[in-house]
Order: structure tokens, then sequence, then C-alpha cells
């Protein structure tokens, strides 16, 4: 049916003034009062709406349109006129209204404030509300300014594998793909090998946890790529940050070393939160007055600040001598909880940190050894209030070091042996992270969950929707 955008309306208001227009969309509030039915009406076009005044005298469907509930489904025409209350805001006159769908009494969003726990129980609904119209919004700006980062640098965008035979980080905390029997278990003593080799693939399979891999055999043809898509972890954490299936962005560039990798991580944060502000300034004025009050100006600053590169080491001494008695035990080749990296960030440094060179045992086998044999060229970008929103390393170019560190950690070397010939054939330094893009909409937003940045979260033991 033909209509038009409200925030065509909203954006240019003395071009559609005085003309008459058809929109459509769904009631976010209704009032009688004196005759005058006025509405909320919006179509997902912007995050404000337009507000609908029926008129008993000049509209013959104000009864109609008196009767209607939240959620109702509407299509009406009218006159574009200013608003009484305020001239610079448009509103409509109507002249003509109709119901495309009703919405009972029965309608769960009735209330203009439910909790966040209450909403995630009708997640099929919650993106009419304000808070998760606002965050679909942003994950979508923010999706866009990903993608314009990279593009402007000259990086080519790939679609890695979402079936892989190969854990990535080595920590056996995929989700397994099989098409058979599952009440079959593997008998005692029988190889992977044996057991699956009538499966679909011949082979033990399961969903990424990681695009890395398989992006770097691409980095070594193009020079610069990313990914951007879901990736999948079995990992049993029921936390706030945790969720078995998160989309993460990864960029592999060739000829790069690990400072090269801080600098792209950097100005890749600072101009992705530069767009949202400026791109969604009512999405992100309605979460700094209901979320996280000084939010904007809290971005603001992170973009005009210089991060810190600090070393893990050095991270280690400031903890130890902090005093502070930690929930998890500080030494050095322990890895960094998150209230360690919130001391770091929050209370020592009051900004993004990098912390780099972390101890090799606590770091994934592809990762770049450095000279003193014991740490990695490996960082981790520490936000405050987050904590790790990145991580990334240097890859290990040197053939020898990284089949040395395969057989260390028991590692198959038939598994990767195509990784392995990337080390044979015009080996090159090049180094790679991953952003949690999830996590990322987290601190933008100021909202605590990670189960509320997704629209239907995929957690431990949840898999409602």
């Amino acid at each position: 049916m033909k209509h038009i955008d409200i925030v065509k309306i909203l954006k240019d208001k003395d071009h559609f003034s005085g003309q008459q227009l058809t929109l459509c969309g769904w009631a976010r509030t209704v009032r009688s009062s004196k005759g005058i039915c006025f509405i909320e009406l919006n179509d997902g076009s912007a995050f404000r709406g337009i507000q609908l005044v029926i008129d008993e005298s000049t509209c013959p469907d104000y009864a109609l349109a008196s009767k209607q509930g939240v959620g109702a489904a509407l299509k009406a025409t009218g006159t574009v006129v200013s608003s009484y209350k305020n001239p610079e805001i448009p509103e409509i006159n109507v002249s003509s209204f109709e119901v495309l769908g009703e919405a009972p009494k029965d309608y769960p969003l009735q209330k203009k404030r439910h909790t966040l726990e209450f909403l995630r129980t009708i997640a099929h609904l919650r993106a009419r509300t304000n808070t998760f119209n606002a965050m679909f919004r942003i994950r979508s700006a923010l999706s866009i300014a990903i993608h314009r980062f990279f593009q402007e640098r000259g990086f080519t965008y790939v679609h890695t594998p979402i079936l892989t035979g190969s854990d990535c980080e080595g920590a056996g905390e995929m989700f397994r793909v099989t098409t058979l029997d599952p009440c079959k278990a593997k008998p005692a003593g029988m190889s992977d090998a044996e057991f699956y080799k009538d499966d679909f693939f011949g082979c033990k399979a399961g969903l990424t946890v990681s695009g890395q891999l398989e992006g770097e055999t691409l980095a070594m043809a193009l020079g610069k790529i990313y990914t951007f898509g879901p990736t999948f972890r079995a990992e049993n954490s029921n936390t706030a940050r945790h969720a078995a299936e998160f989309w993460q962005i990864e960029p592999e560039v060739a000829f790069a070393e690990l400072e090269d990798l801080i600098e792209l991580a950097e100005a890749m944060i600072k101009s992705i939160i530069s767009d949202v502000l400026d791109n969604c300034p009512e999405e992100m004025a309605f979460f700094d007055k209901h979320y996280d009050n000084g939010l904007v100006d809290k971005l603001r600053t992170l973009v005009q600040q210089d991060f810190v590169v600090l070393e893990y080491t050095e991270a280690i001494r400031i903890l130890q001598e902090s005093k502070v008695q930690f929930d998890y035990p500080v030494q050095w080749g322990c890895d960094l909880q998150t209230e360690h990296e919130r001391y770091i960030t929050e209370k020592v440094y009051n900004k993004p940190v990098f912390v780099i060179n972390y101890p090799a045992k606590i770091k994934s086998f592809y990762m770049k050894q450095n000279s003193d044999s014991k740490t990695v060229a490996a960082t981790d970008l520490l936000l405050p209030g987050v904590g790790e929103i990145i991580g990334g390393s240097q890859r290990e170019d040197n053939l020898e070091k990284l089949e040395r560190r395969m057989k260390e950690l028991n590692m198959e070397e038939e598994d990767y042996w195509w990784y392995l010939d990337l080390r044979r054939f015009g080996t090159a330094p090049h180094s790679g992270f991953g952003l949690g893009f999830e996590r990322l909409l987290l601190y933008i937003t100021g909202i605590g969950n990670i189960r509320d940045v997704a629209i239907f979260p995929r957690t431990k033991g949840n898999l409602q929707f």
C-alpha cells in the first residue's frame, strides 16, 4: 500500500507542511480528551514517532480511533501541520483512519516501562519498546560504521565458513555438527577419525568459534581483509558478558606487526563510536538519560584520548602493588580477570588500555613468540566499565616455531596442514584481532547484559525463540 515513511516528515517538516499524506505504523500511545484522540504512531523508520490528531468534528473515524489500544497497526491519511505545543514538531490532522491489525487488552506492552528481565520473556515483541527500538537501530548503524571503516582503508570483506573441522582457539568449546544418531555414543577406545568416518563430512565437524585461521589464508593473497559474521562457543558461562552465539569482527593484515595492529584497533574504535554518535543522536540521548547518565560525554572523551599501551609484566606489578584484595590472586603468568582489567582502566588510567606481550602459556598457539621465549606478541584492548573487548596478536610466521608450539599443546598437525602451508609458501609477518560486536554494543549503549543487545540471545539453557 502506498504511504510515506515517518522519518521523511520528521526530517523535512517544512517541505511536507500542508500536504495530505498517508502513513502506516503502530500505536505507541492512545489518549482521548474532549472529542479529540491523540495517537503516537511509529513505523520503525525513525526512533521518534509522529502524533496523529483525530478530531471528532472533522474525522468520521473518531469513534474507531478512540477505541484502539497500544500496539495496534494503523493506517491514517491527513494533513501535515505544526504542533500547537511546539511549532518545530510536525503532526497529522487526520481525515480518514483505518485499523490494519488490532491489539487486544492482553497485549503485554501496556505499561511505559518494563524491566529488561521481563522483556527477555517476550523477545519477539520487545523491539517495539523504546529501549530495543533504539538498541537495534544503533546495532544497525554500528554495523554500517564498521564496514565503512574497513572499506575506506582498502580492506576486502570476506565470508569465512561457519561449518569447520578446526578449533581455532584449541579450547574444545565448539558446538558439534553431526548427522549421526545422537543417542549412539562413541565406543571406548575408538578414535574420532574412525567414529566420524561415516558422518556427513567424514570427520568431526562443528560451528566456528572464529574465522581467523581461514581469514589468514586470504590475507596472504589479498593483503588486508576482514570478516564480520556469527561465531559460536559452547562455553558454560552464565554471565552478563557471555553468549553462545555472537558476532565478531576479525581483520587480518599482511606485513603488519603488533604496533601496526594496535594502531588499527585504536583508529577503528574511535571511528565507529564517532559514527554512532553522529548518526544516532536521539537513540544515544535515550540511553544517556535512562541507562547510563553521562554516556555521550564519556564516549566523546574516549574518541579524543590517546589509548595507553601497557606491558603485561607492568600490569601485574601495578595490580600487586595496589593492595586491593582481588577475588582472583595476581601473579605473573595468570590470565587477567575482569576485576583486574577494570582496576587498570578505571582506577589507574581512566581510559582504554592495550595490554601487550602476555605469557605464552595463557595464549593461543598461533601467536608470535617473542625473543624472550616466555611471552607472545599479543594484545588485549581493555575499556573502562567493560574490560576486554578486543583480543589480537601478531601471528607466528615461523614454521618451526609454530610446529613446536602445536606439539607442546598436543595438537594434531594433520588437522592444520593447510594452515602450516601458509608458513611454507611465501610466509610473511601478519597480524589480526577479534572484536566482540555485542560487547562493544554493551559499552556504547550502557546496557549491562549481553542478552539485551541481540534479537534472540543464545545463552546457556536458552533457546526459547
